[in-house]
């Protein structure tokens, strides 16, 4: 499966930047996308900016992102009872 993360470009030299998502934060290459700009929300697979996506996209697919994280911390303590006993 592959999947492509909405992450917002914080530095930009050329085709080298900075993505950050959600307090995350990774180089890419904008190669792919040679009018992205600083601010810019992006798509990024594989280390690469693959398209431009608006920020109500990116947020609906965060908070999706924040969901599955409550939801695994959540049942780590669950496991953990269920191996105790």
């Amino acid at each position: 499966m592959c999947l492509a993360v909405p992450a917002r470009i914080i530095e930009l030299t050329e085709d080298r930047g900075v993505a950050d998502a959600m307090g995350n934060r990774w180089p890419v290459r904008t190669t792919l996308l040679p009018d992205v700009r600083i601010g810019d929300i992006v798509l990024i697979h594989a280390g690469f900016a693959i398209a431009t996506v608006d920020e109500e996209e990116a947020r609906k697919t965060w908070d999706l992102f924040a969901e599955i994280a409550d939801f695994q911390e959540r049942q780590i303590p669950l496991a953990k009872e269920e191996e105790s006993a």
